[in-house]
């Protein structure tokens, strides 16, 4: 039976804490640098802007790629938020008792395969598609740290995240177009198009 990458990881600090405990702290340094290094990845813009998040949803055909899952465009959400009221809703600062569960497990984002606090880059090679719900389990771990599958799922076919739907949602309701997070989103909608 192999043991995991966390498992050999904690075995390295096992021997370094062991030649502490013999007074050999440079003989621990040189160990837990070989073996277990510290990653100081170079500091990187972090934020994605609102038509690059679209493009990547498109590219990605609105596709959990580490779950294959159906995300939901964040204009349609918040439209239905907008026209459901209490039934549906959206707390701007996703206050949790305030927000449908829906936007956590629906709502799609980007993820850093490779995250940029482990050393990864903020490129389109290194980002996908994935709901908020998967992000924050994710956080700054490496896929097979989480045994997540390496291999990004295939996209849905003929799925547009309710994008269109939401477009004739603009159209047949003023309240709607009129919310400033539905015209962010429509505008980046329009310049990724």
């Amino acid at each position: 039976m192999t043991s995991s990458p966390l498992t050999q990881r904690a075995g390295v600090l096992v021997a370094v804490c062991d030649l502490i405990t013999q007074g050999r702290i440079p003989d621990a340094t040189d160990v837990l640098n070989a073996d277990y290094p510290a990653v100081v990845p170079p500091l990187q813009p972090k934020s994605v802007s609102t038509r690059r998040l679209m493009q990547l949803f498109h590219r990605d055909g609105f596709t959990d790629r580490y779950s294959g899952e159906r995300l939901v465009y964040p204009g349609a959400l918040i439209a239905l938020s907008i026209l459901l009221g209490p039934s549906f809703p959206y707390h701007r600062n996703w206050k949790q008792s305030e927000t449908h569960q829906a936007f956590y497990e629906l709502y799609p984002t980007v993820d850093h395969v490779i995250p940029l606090a482990r050393g990864g880059l903020n490129e389109d090679s290194n980002l996908v598609t994935t709901s908020m719900l998967r992000n924050s389990t994710k956080a700054n771990w490496l896929l097979e740290e989480l045994g997540w599958p390496s291999e990004r799922a295939p996209i849905v076919e003929g799925w547009d995240g309710l994008l269109g739907w939401f477009e004739e949602a603009c159209t047949a309701h003023e309240v709607v177009r009129r919310d400033k997070a539905v015209q962010k989103w429509r505008r980046a909608s329009m310049e990724a198009g």
